[in-house]
């Protein structure tokens, strides 16, 4: 049985840039709780867990880890005896967002030219 030979490639391949993703924002229920803030000045809990289709549990870690950075403004109240929790973006998530899309749009030209 003949041995493999190892091929040489011909080509050198093409160096591309990876932009370094905000990690926060790059997991995909925080980007989703972004991006509806982005487009609403402000989602109850409640509206933003039937837009993300998900849990209380998720809504809340997700949102929560975004307050901490303060990319979320979180206001709670009451109507009536029922709780109301409110989120808006703060500018600097809608910073973090833009930088986000910046970069995604640098990688997807940098594919579609290379």
């Amino acid at each position: 049985m003949a041995a493999k030979t190892a091929t040489k490639r011909a080509v050198k391949p093409i160096e591309t840039s990876i932009p370094d993703f905000d990690r926060l924002i790059h997991e995909k229920t925080r980007l989703a709780i972004v991006s509806a803030l982005a487009v609403n000045p402000t989602l109850t809990f409640n509206e933003l867990k039937a837009i993300l289709k998900t849990t209380d549990g998720n809504v809340s870690v997700h949102a929560r880890k975004l307050e901490e950075a303060n990319y979320l403004n979180c206001k709670k109240s009451f109507e009536g005896r029922m709780p109301r929790t409110e989120y808006s973006l703060t500018a600097a998530g809608r910073r973090a967002l833009q930088r986000y899309l910046d970069h995604m749009e640098a990688l997807i030209n940098n594919v579609r030219t290379g």
